[in-house]
């Protein structure tokens, strides 16, 4: 009752912000990512009758706590639940990422936590229902499952069965395109996205106007993907980035992500598209900027922003695999 998962984060290039339902995590619209090879957590559970309660170790850190251990716990729960099995489990996880600073951790960690756990469990679970499993612990961790760009559907039924992910266009399928993760803070946000998008549904006065110009981004997106047309993806994407981040700061409180470095490198990356230098950026509830590119350019843009004083650290990303399950255990 053994099993070691390795799963992508993916980083929406359509956002969502805000759920309909909070305990079926389902979103209140679409949304389109790329897996994001470069980015990854490997997840190992096991369940064992002679474990007296859940123990959870994350980046070599034992938790008893917190909201991170709660939502762990609860996953493995509702994975017990439909197994059939009582026994108690040891999760050890390790993120090759800063953890919860706005670079999705928690879409690889529990998508790895997920094909781990229901293996171990003995679940013989589909792809699409591994995507419905994933969703569960976190609504951005049913893509992570799936490779290449992949599209979350927003659904229509209230048990959530329509609510699920799957690939669109597969990795290999588009190899040059390139997202440059551009770290400007390794600290955890103060405001989580699950939290910040609850208040943005509650009180944003400009929430439905979000709403009603998802599908045309998530159209062009899809259609740009299809075509392979950097340029529509590329623009398509950055612009409903700095939309969703309009709802957040026009949120009560407001939610400002942005830092100093942030702001830097969204200027830059615009003054160099102007110059010929053909780029994008793209931010998801973290101050973290995604720099979209293709991988002829990648060279120049990582000297340019390797230049720039608030960047501490690069991440290339290429369209990577969904998760995994590996031989190999963390313990």
């Amino acid at each position: 009752m053994k099993a070691t998962a390795t799963a992508n984060a993916n980083i929406a290039l359509s956002k969502y912000w805000g759920k309909r339902d909070k305990k079926l995590m389902l979103p209140q619209n679409g949304r389109i990512s790329m897996t994001c090879d470069g980015m990854k957590t490997d997840t190992t559970v096991e369940f064992d009758q002679n474990y007296s309660q859940d123990e959870f170790v994350l980046d070599g850190t034992p938790l008893t706590e917190g909201r991170e251990f709660n939502d762990v716990v609860a996953h493995i729960s509702l994975i017990r639940e439909r197994a059939g099995i009582t026994e108690k489990a040891k999760i050890v996880s390790n993120n090759s990422m800063p953890t919860a600073a706005g670079l999705a951790s928690s879409a690889s960690g529990f998508a790895a936590l997920s094909v781990a756990g229901a293996k171990a469990a003995g679940l013989q679970l589909s792809a699409k229902e591994l995507t419905l499993l994933s969703r569960r612990g976190s609504g951005s961790a049913s893509r992570s499952t799936e490779e290449g760009f992949v599209e979350w559907f927003r659904g229509e039924k209230e048990d959530g069965t329509d609510s699920y992910a799957e690939t669109i266009l597969k990795a290999s399928e588009w190899p040059e395109f390139r997202m440059l993760a551009t770290i400007v803070s390794s600290s955890e946000k103060k405001v989580k996205s699950r939290a910040g998008m609850a208040q943005s549904v509650e009180n944003c006065p400009y929430y439905t106007g979000w709403l009603e110009t998802v599908n045309a981004d998530l159209a062009a997106i899809r259609k740009g993907l299809q075509e392979k047309n950097f340029t529509l993806v590329g623009k398509t994407a950055e612009h409903n980035a700095l939309k969703m981040h309009a709802v957040m700061m026009t949120t009560t409180p407001a939610i400002v992500y942005f830092m100093p470095a942030t702001l830097e490198i969204m200027h830059a990356v615009t003054a160099w598209r102007e110059e010929g230098l053909e780029c994008y950026y793209t931010m998801d509830g973290g101050p973290q900027v995604k720099v979209l590119c293709l991988e002829k350019d990648v060279a120049e843009l990582t000297k340019r922003l390797q230049a720039l004083s608030g960047v501490e650290k690069i991440i290339e990303c290429k369209p990577g695999q969904g998760a995994q399950l590996l031989d190999t255990h963390l313990f």
